[in-house]
């Protein structure tokens, strides 16, 4: 930790804002993500009195620790410990969510993505910059560490769609924009029930085929093209041969659903670890989708944020 590092001052308060996400969407397992117009927003804020206070409303309000582990909090500590900041004494989190948990669209990427840009706006309003200026690179490549994988985090740094990849060790993180058709409409079919993303992931075999890894690369070759210049594409591309089948047993009515849509020409994926429904509708057949969700599904049409995590300073040091 560097000596010199300024402290973070009491009174020093921001406000973050982060979309949702989908990833995958269908071959591009891991490396393709897409941003939801879906906001989690937090209010950062280094207090005189010592300690953690956490306060949640709407998503995960009575369901997530409000002590220590708290995400945010756990993501804005290794941050810190990244930046060679001391963390502050007291620390009060003020979080607002609206990205459901447990549905797959980012909940957890989400926060960390929350934390990592929080603890940098404090440090640098604590050091009298404008602190809005946040390294997105930084964040893209801590984020990804964090989560384990760069898809869900890299839409919400970002925001739009984006194609990223890691060294192997999640050193270093890159990431793309993906151009979209104006005519591509993305719309969230989210189940009442959940699902823990470690547990969808335990399921997932360790080996491929040569042959269903070879038709999942053309596959995701494809989307690129698709969602920029020919939409009429994106059934195909879509298909994929690594990750929803194998989960198929793990969230059976979304497969379901998948399995309606396609054959009704929509291009229906599992949204990240699921068990939500991402269709990537064309034009007016995005009012078709809600025809196909039955009882114990909400149809969302969130767009496609242009831009990522945002900072907003209320007050500085």
């Amino acid at each position: 930790m560097a000596e010199d590092a300024p402290r973070l001052r009491p009174g020093a308060s921001v406000e973050v804002r982060v979309p949702a996400s989908s990833a995958n969407l269908g071959p591009g397992f891991d490396s393709v993500g897409c941003a939801l117009g879906v906001w989690d927003t937090c209010r950062a804020t280094v207090t005189e009195e010592p300690g953690l206070v956490v306060v949640v409303s709407g998503e995960g309000e009575g369901v997530v620790p409000l002590d220590a582990s708290h995400l945010v909090h756990r993501a804005m500590q290794v941050a810190w410990g990244e930046l060679g900041v001391p963390p502050p004494a007291g620390l009060r989190l003020d979080c607002t969510n609206a990205v459901p948990h447990g549905r797959g669209m980012g909940s957890s990427a989400t926060a960390i993505v929350t934390g990592v840009v929080a603890a940098q706006a404090l440090h640098e309003v604590s050091r009298g910059a404008a602190g809005d200026g946040v390294d997105l690179a930084f964040t893209n490549t801590l984020a990804a560490r964090l989560e384990g994988h760069p898809d869900n985090s890299s839409a919400s740094v970002f925001g739009g769609v984006t194609l990223s990849w890691s060294d192997d060790d999640l050193a270093s993180t890159t990431t793309v924009r993906l151009e979209v058709h104006p005519d591509v409409v993305p719309v969230v079919l989210a189940p009442d029930a959940q699902l823990s993303t470690a547990k969808a992931r335990s399921v997932l075999p360790q080996q491929v085929r040569l042959s269903d890894a070879a038709a999942n690369a053309g596959r995701a070759a494809l989307l690129a093209h698709a969602l920029a210049r020919a939409p009429e594409h994106l059934l195909a591309a879509t298909r994929e041969w690594l990750h929803q089948e194998a989960r198929r047993p793990s969230y059976a009515a979304s497969m379901a659903l998948v399995d309606a849509l396609r054959a009704d020409g929509h291009a229906a994926v599992v949204s990240g670890a699921g068990p939500s429904v991402l269709v990537l509708a064309v034009g007016d057949r995005a009012a078709d989708v809600a025809g196909h969700a039955g009882a114990g599904w909400r149809v969302v049409t969130p767009g496609i944020p242009e831009h990522g995590a945002t900072v907003r300073v209320l007050s500085g040091a």
